[in-house]
């Protein structure tokens, strides 16, 4: 048996006649830039993240770096980022000549640690980015009293978070603004490049829309510097549908998850991911660590099993902050992670025979 990491036709297969009738929608409207399409869109995101705005943007990297250009973050300030993200996070804070202030994780849940974070706070921080990894929401309400405490902005790194839920509420109405993106993995993901900004903050909102589109409210009016960055109509109308699935595609992949949970739970040496007791995970990721990582991978790739490893690389380690001076052991949390953890199938249109076969392969290197 074959089983790819990810089969991307999947959802265009059971979607098709809708996501055909959206595309139809779109081409035959001919409006191409912005309009009913994203608006509509907006409205109905912004309404599952129980927020007032949404703002469709071209992907999710642009959403964070417009939240910090609408919070006013730039040049001399710092920003807490955990040091185990994907380089994104990190990326956005450089991109408006900010610096990011690395934090090490829980190694439970590998997203940020909240006691570590007040030990990174300077008199230049001026926000606290927590990332809501492999789907987990952060603990949102010990980062947001921190934050109170120290008159900082929490953004949220939503990016793997669709229809997460923390002490009740979802992903992106969590802090002072979220970023999500619709990159075409995602538990809500585009055919191509797409992301959003969701906020309840009036002011946060009108900026991103404002910069989004070259400065400008109006047609050749540019108030400030803005950038392109628009969420395209046709992306709209995929997401549009998609959105109504959401909830029932994640419900799949708690059961997947559940499956495999239950049946490795006693396998020798493979460390199961963890879900805090006030978080419901999206399961965008299912990640397992081993210390035989390499070998393991060897094995399952022999049986035709498809894996990734999300990241092998930690930012503070790459090559695009190479010149930061950090080295091979400031973060060792961070680092023991990227060596060991690993990620298996669990797209929402596995069927009971593939999952069984995974975690049959997990099983046979145990033994």
């Amino acid at each position: 048996m074959k089983v790819p990491f990810l089969d991307l036709q999947a959802a265009y297969r059971e979607l098709q006649a809708e996501l055909d009738a959206a595309a139809r929608r779109v081409l035959e409207s001919g409006w191409y830039i912005l309009g009913q399409e994203v608006d509509a869109f907006e409205r109905e995101f912004a309404a599952y993240c129980e927020t007032k705005h949404c703002i469709g943007v071209g992907n999710g990297l642009d959403a964070l770096i417009l939240i910090l250009r609408a919070c006013e973050i730039g040049a001399g300030c710092e920003v807490i980022v955990p040091a185990n993200t994907y380089i994104a996070t990190w990326l956005a804070i450089s991109y408006v000549g900010a610096t990011p202030v690395p934090v090490e994780p829980n190694l439970q849940t590998y997203n940020l640690e909240p006691g570590r974070i007040e030990n990174a706070i300077t008199n230049r921080t001026r926000a606290i980015i927590p990332v809501h990894l492999y789907g987990q929401p952060a603990e949102m309400k010990p980062i947001r009293e921190i934050a109170l405490r120290h008159n900082l902005k929490v953004i949220e790194d939503a990016a793997q978070a669709h229809g997460s839920v923390y002490q009740g509420k979802r992903a992106g109405h969590l802090g002072d603004a979220a970023a999500f993106s619709f990159y075409p993995t995602k538990n809500l993901g585009a055919f191509g490049d797409a992301g959003a900004v969701v906020t309840d903050d009036d002011d946060i909102a009108d900026r991103v829309r404002i910069l989004r589109n070259y400065g400008s409210r109006t047609r050749y009016q540019n108030e400030v510097k803005g950038i392109n960055s628009r969420l395209d109509p046709i992306q709209a109308s995929f997401l549009r549908v998609k959105l109504k699935h959401l909830d029932e595609w994640n419900s799949r992949r708690h059961k997947i998850a559940a499956q495999y949970l239950d049946a490795l739970k006693e396998q020798p040496d493979l460390v199961l991911p963890s879900v805090a007791p006030a978080a419901e995970s999206a399961w965008h990721l299912f990640v397992l660590r081993h210390r035989r990582r390499e070998d393991l991978l060897k094995h399952l790739n022999e049986a035709g099993i498809g894996t990734l490893v999300h990241y092998p690389i930690p930012p503070h380690l790459s090559g695009a902050y190479v010149n930061e001076g950090w080295k091979r052991g400031d973060f060792p949390l961070t680092e023991e992670i990227a060596n060991t953890i690993f990620s298996v199938p669990i797209n929402p249109h596995l069927n009971g025979d593939t999952i069984a076969y995974v975690i049959n392969g997990l099983q046979k290197f145990g033994r």
